[in-house]
């Protein structure tokens, strides 16, 4: 568990908090699952088709890059004839080989400061924070174009260890311009709540996958539209 050296936040803020509608609207972060074989392909062009999808990050464990990227290609082409951001998960030399519009970077995997320097300046870097505003204020001094928050719900789809309450959300919106992604056993049934609270993406994967995909993307759909 990461301690906050700002100390625990007023819950009588996230009460108070109403989101500030000159942001824009909250957008949905589609995470891939980790198996992105057979007919994946054909899955996510349908849930990219059914309603407006911000990002689309790859994200496979435990093979090769020539392996990753032979996976990737195909649905990069998906996501750019869609005009949706192809984001790869972890790795910043796959992302560079790719050409990918950006990387998301955990905690253990580098300085987005690095990153920046073999990526360019054009490219998204995003930075999982957990729980901590300290982390996030840390990547933000460090040049990251968004930072996560998570998990906020239960989830299987990885180990976590890290609950924020929406009220981080609510304290990053009101103090920074820098967009926060909100992450973790997010479903369109739970999803409003966090972006009453200021969340500007909510990052999703099992509520999508696990299900038919096209119509979770019309789900959180109407629940993002509704702000």
């Amino acid at each position: 568990m990461i301690d906050d050296p700002l100390g625990p936040l007023d819950p009588d803020f996230a009460a108070a908090f109403t989101r500030d509608l000159s942001r824009p609207p909250c957008q949905l972060y589609l995470i891939s699952p980790l198996d992105v074989t057979g007919t994946f392909p054909d899955r996510l062009a349908r849930a990219l088709d059914a309603g407006p999808v911000a990002a689309f990050q790859f994200r496979v464990k435990d093979v090769d890059q020539h392996s990753a990227a032979r996976l990737a290609e195909p649905l990069q082409r998906i996501c750019a004839d869609r005009e949706v951001a192809f984001i790869v998960n972890d790795s910043v030399s796959l992302a560079k080989r790719l050409g990918a519009d950006g990387v998301h970077l955990g905690q253990e995997d580098g300085d987005p400061r690095e990153a920046r320097m073999i990526l360019g300046p054009g490219v998204q870097i995003g930075v999982t924070c957990h729980d901590s505003r300290h982390l996030a204020m840390e990547a933000g001094e460090a040049g990251a174009d968004y930072v996560a928050f998570g998990s906020f719900y239960p989830t299987t789809t990885k180990a976590v260890s890290h609950h924020p309450e929406p009220v981080i959300l609510s304290w990053w919106s009101a103090l920074f311009e820098l967009p926060s992604v909100a992450i973790g056993g997010i479903t369109p049934a739970n999803a409003a709540p966090l972006v009453k609270a200021g969340a500007d993406f909510v990052a999703v994967s099992g509520a999508v996958w696990k299900t038919d995909e096209v119509a979770a993307v019309r789900g959180f759909a109407e629940v993002l539209g509704a702000r």
